[in-house]
């Protein structure tokens, strides 16, 4: 089946007027610092304290009472979240916004703001130099490695913690959704192709008692799996095998059911993908089912969605390798059919933002 490629509904029109979007630009020129504001709101426990309040709300003595840090913290900390939209005053009372709750409480949001200070912050002052050069320049924060995929398992604990939380958070949710497609017909044996620490590889196991899975990674990620598979009931029905995709030489082994790649193929460029989908469509035999599940900007339900999309894009340009990004569905489906590949099926909406695509060797 062809694809549907319509174009997404967001960002056609310029709805504000001068001033607004005079104001919208100083948002951005101060951007930097409202973020670290809210992350430090947050962090300080000045926001729960605002939310303890209720309706009736709290005075700025109050908190400075309560809170952990100097009254003169609190001050600046509380009248910048006027500014930023996460808290209100009237009368002397503080009141939590809608905004505010989201920061504090909701899981997709403070996914997104650890990930950003631990491990997007510092680099990003390079961006420029990344888009220059076309490579990964804010890596030098974290690392002295080419790709920050080579360093996962050396990064400082907290940096390690955010990102797998970030990717987690956009993951773990689609697995359960898309499983009965996966399993669907019988699957004997399943080509898990950048499995990272390994999370689809043992929901597989536990789904099917009878699948065979190979994991196939960089070899420094294939530890870390494997570290993490030792304690899984399922463990005995997971084998791994170490491939660097982007080496000319590489192959991947022959005689599955099931070839699945889930965020992996949105870090490489458009040419690496085409590179990588040959070498699947290589191994693939006729009947195999090749599933691809990403993350496509045009493609989402919400605005705010596709505005996530798009700025994580700019992490894989400054930190990640440089080359490769969020994907537009159409620029993704070129690479597709490059490879000899065609799409069987589309589901979107999967989870918090994901398209399956269900793929066959061209026939």
């Amino acid at each position: 089946m062809a694809a549907d490629t319509a174009s997404t509904p967001f960002f056609t029109e310029d709805k504000l007027t001068a001033l607004e979007a005079r104001y919208e630009a100083q948002k951005l020129a101060f951007g930097a610092l409202a973020f670290q504001s809210a992350r430090c709101l947050r962090k300080f426990g000045l926001l729960a304290l605002v939310s303890k309040a209720g309706k009736a709300g709290i005075d700025l003595p109050s908190l400075q009472a309560q809170a952990s840090i100097s009254a003169y913290g609190v001050r600046v900390l509380m009248e910048a979240s006027l500014g930023i939209g996460l808290c209100t005053l009237n009368e002397g009372q503080y009141r939590l916004t809608k905004t505010g709750i989201f920061v504090m409480r909701d899981a997709m949001t403070i996914a997104n703001f650890d990930f950003n200070h631990d491990v997007n912050y510092q680099g990003f002052f390079h961006l420029d130099e990344a888009i220059e050069t076309g490579t990964p320049a804010g890596l030098k924060e974290l690392g002295n490695w080419a790709t920050i995929y080579e360093g996962l398992s050396s990064l400082p604990q907290q940096v390690r913690d955010s990102w797998l939380a970030f990717d987690h958070y956009y993951s773990d949710g689609s697995f359960g959704l898309v499983m009965k497609k996966v399993f669907a017909k019988p699957v004997t044996r399943l080509l898990d192709v950048g499995g990272n620490t390994g999370k689809w590889a043992r929901a597989c196991v536990e789904h099917d008692d009878q699948v065979q899975v190979t994991l196939a990674d960089l070899p420094q990620q294939i530890a870390l799996a494997s570290t993490e598979m030792k304690t899984h009931p399922g463990a005995s029905r997971v084998s791994f095998y170490p491939v660097n995709v982007l080496a000319s030489d590489a192959t991947f082994p022959k005689g599955f059911d099931v070839v699945w790649m889930s965020q992996f193929l949105d870090c490489f460029s458009d040419a690496e993908i085409t590179d990588i989908l040959k070498k699947v469509a290589a191994a693939a035999g006729e009947h195999t089912r090749i599933f691809i599940m990403e993350t496509f900007w045009d493609r989402q339900e919400y605005e705010a969605a596709a505005f996530c999309l798009q700025q994580t894009s700019l992490y894989f340009t400054c930190l990640a390798n440089g080359n490769s990004q969020m994907y537009h569905s159409e620029v993704f489906n070129k690479c597709i059919e490059a490879a000899g590949l065609e799409i069987v099926d589309q589901t979107d909406g999967v989870g918090v933002s994901h398209t399956l695509l269900e793929c066959r060797v061209k026939q």
